[in-house]
């Protein structure tokens, strides 16, 4: 009943890829069982709109010894689905991964040997990402970004694969808070923190969940939610917009009263205006993210609701 692996992976209308990933999914992990690593696979159905629950039950049924399924009552979201199942795990190592087989559950077997080097968190870096160039430039144009803003480094972001010590997982699940991101939540808390370079491939079937607007709300979530760097730049620009600012009204003045009225600078002041009103409204937005999540955090509404849990009961 504890397992020294656990295997964390949400589910969310994977119907059509779930018979795949157990194909690959419980080989590779038996062939780890026969090194002696004890092993539990936890998978979280995130409301999923297909008959992933269904699957995932049958499976449940069919290796009931090391299977373990928690079903939402709605979708969450990928990452509130992954806590879910940090707080339902029992290994010393955790492990999450994708169901869409991007990330190759034979690759399991390394990041578990890198953590019996005495790591407490080891991330992966896509070797050769299979994923659409604009995907890729603009999620290594936003690790950049985020590494400046919140000194959080983690190459890449975007891939499941990753492997957690039982202390950070501890750490993490005494967390309540309603939007994060996951690893870098677990990089805070590492003491020993590493990277190992992993396969990446092509999705088995289905689609991507996350969209080009669901890429932008997490970069906001990560740089929101682990560094004040935003909101400290957007003071820093607001006081040389304001002296920038006092000078031209000082210039124009001068101007005024020494050379007469003009008419000809008239469509200079309106860029300046309506430069100046963006900044304002990106600073209002700025500052709105931040309201919006103490806001969510104050409310004390639970970040998620679990159905029921598949699971086999001691001593059965």
């Amino acid at each position: 009943m504890h397992p020294e692996l656990s295997v964390v992976i949400p589910v969310y209308n994977e119907e059509a890829g779930l018979a795949k990933l157990y194909a690959r999914l419980y080989p590779a992990l038996d062939k780890l069982a026969e090194r002696g690593i004890t092993y539990e696979i936890v998978f979280v159905n995130d409301g999923s709109r297909d008959r992933s629950a269904e699957i995932l039950a049958e499976q449940f049924r069919a290796r009931p010894d090391v299977t373990r399924v928690v079903l939402f009552n709605g979708n969450y979201g990928q990452h509130m689905a992954i806590l879910a199942g940090f707080q339902a795990t029992r290994g010393d190592i955790v492990v999450t991964l994708d169901a869409d087989l991007q990330n190759p559950p034979e690759e399991i077997g390394a990041l578990v040997d890198k953590m019996r080097e005495g790591y407490d968190y080891v991330g992966s870096i896509r070797r050769k990402r299979q994923d659409a160039a604009w995907r890729t430039y603009l999620s290594k144009a936003m690790n950049r970004l985020r590494e400046k803003i919140t000194r959080i480094k983690i190459t890449d972001q975007g891939n499941m694969l990753r492997a957690y010590g039982r202390n950070v997982i501890n750490l993490i699940n005494q967390c309540s808070e309603v939007n994060t991101f996951v690893p870098a939540l677990a990089y805070t808390f590492a003491r020993k923190p590493t990277e190992i370079v992993v396969e990446h491939e092509e999705r088995t079937a289905g689609e991507s969940k996350y969209s080009f607007y669901s890429l932008i709300r997490l970069n906001f979530d990560l740089m929101t939610g682990f560094s004040i760097m935003p909101l400290q730049l957007f003071s820093m620009m607001g006081m040389i917009l304001s002296g920038l600012s006092g000078g031209l009204v000082v210039l124009l003045l001068i101007r005024r009263f020494f050379l007469g009225a003009e008419a000809e600078g008239l469509f200079t002041l309106f860029a300046i205006a309506f430069f100046l009103m963006g900044v304002i409204l990106f600073g209002i937005g700025l500052l709105g993210e931040y309201v919006g999540r103490i806001y969510q955090q104050v409310q004390g509404r639970p970040r998620f609701v679990v159905q029921t849990i598949l699971e086999e009961k001691s001593g059965e």
